[in-house]
């Protein structure tokens, strides 16, 4: 794995030394405080305007050193995050952490393969990223053109099957692999001094909660997620809150009523594509992106649930 890493990361400064980006001051990062830093992604769907940045991206600065957790969607984007890194501290990238295999979360590793840190994800994410790698390079070169450029997979070096800590000096970073929720590769972290949970997504505010595993399973893990000590939480996608608890149970009301109408659907003998138009309607006002995201839970979802 030491020599594949080495291997790639040859390949990849190489093209990281003819056009290192400047600080794009469009690139904002919030402080949440103490250390703590995200880009809050932009509300784009992934086939209308798609450019690798609609994720939450994070940062979080110890004595030590830096744990980067999640990196964007593109080579491109990743840059961006690592030249806005530098500009609040020289430390050292020590730790980058994807909390799960989605495109957009994974493929700006690369940006941060000459600060040689361990890579870290969930022990089935090496498996899930070899599996999907032909179809996200099909998808990242027909929807970000030349932007996808210089964007190669870097495979986790660490895996986390239950919890992994990791020391950054003053603070400490737990991290939880999660059963199958959002995905089969979900991992959140909770950070020690300031107690900010980072949930990747298994959490969405303000944007459609979106499900690729199992939506019984999520609503178990936001369940679980409300005995934690956080006092505030960077969520995948949408703003970060200190109304957590809200934002759970937000989340787990759109998927208790989604989970509930496909059934009665099911059991009515209505088809999927009738089920698309009226499963989860009540929730339409409450989310954004309602109308694609939704559809594209009903289309994965309703198959699956056929079989209960």
């Amino acid at each position: 794995m030491r020599i594949l890493m080495i291997i790639l990361s040859v390949f990849v400064l190489s093209s990281l030394a003819q056009a290192q980006p400047e600080h794009d001051a469009a690139f904002a990062i919030e402080n949440l405080g103490d250390g703590i830093y995200v880009h809050h992604g932009k509300h784009l769907d992934i086939d209308e305007g798609y450019q690798g940045d609609i994720c939450n991206i994070s940062f979080v600065v110890g004595t030590k050193g830096i744990a980067v957790i999640d990196t964007g969607g593109s080579l491109k984007v990743g840059q961006q995050l690592r030249q806005a890194i530098r500009q609040v501290s020289a430390l050292p990238v020590l730790y980058v952490i994807n909390t799960h295999v989605h495109p957009d979360h994974i493929y700006g590793n690369a940006a941060f393969l000459a600060d040689r840190p361990q890579f870290i994800g969930h022990d089935k994410l090496a498996t899930a990223m070899q599996l999907r790698q032909e179809q996200y390079t099909k998808l990242n070169v027909k929807l970000l053109g030349v932007d996808a450029n210089g964007t190669v997979q870097v495979m986790p070096t660490i895996s986390v099957k239950d919890t992994l800590q990791l020391d950054l000096g003053d603070r400490k970073l737990l991290l939880t692999a999660h059963p199958a929720a959002h995905t089969n590769t979900d991992i959140s972290l909770i950070e020690s001094k300031t107690s900010t949970l980072f949930t990747g997504d298994l959490l969405f505010t303000e944007r459609t909660p979106v499900i690729e595993g199992d939506i019984k399973g999520l609503i178990i893990e936001l369940e679980q997620l409300k005995n934690s000590p956080a006092k505030q939480v960077v969520p995948g996608h949408g703003i970060a809150t200190q109304h957590w608890l809200e934002a759970l149970n937000n989340e787990q009301r759109y998927l208790q009523v989604l989970l509930a109408d496909i059934r009665a659907s099911i059991k009515k003998g209505e088809s999927m594509e009738s089920t698309m138009n009226t499963a989860a309607a009540t929730e339409k006002d409450n989310w954004l992106l309602f109308n694609v995201a939704n559809r594209r839970n009903i289309n994965y979802l309703y198959p699956v649930l056929e079989w209960e």
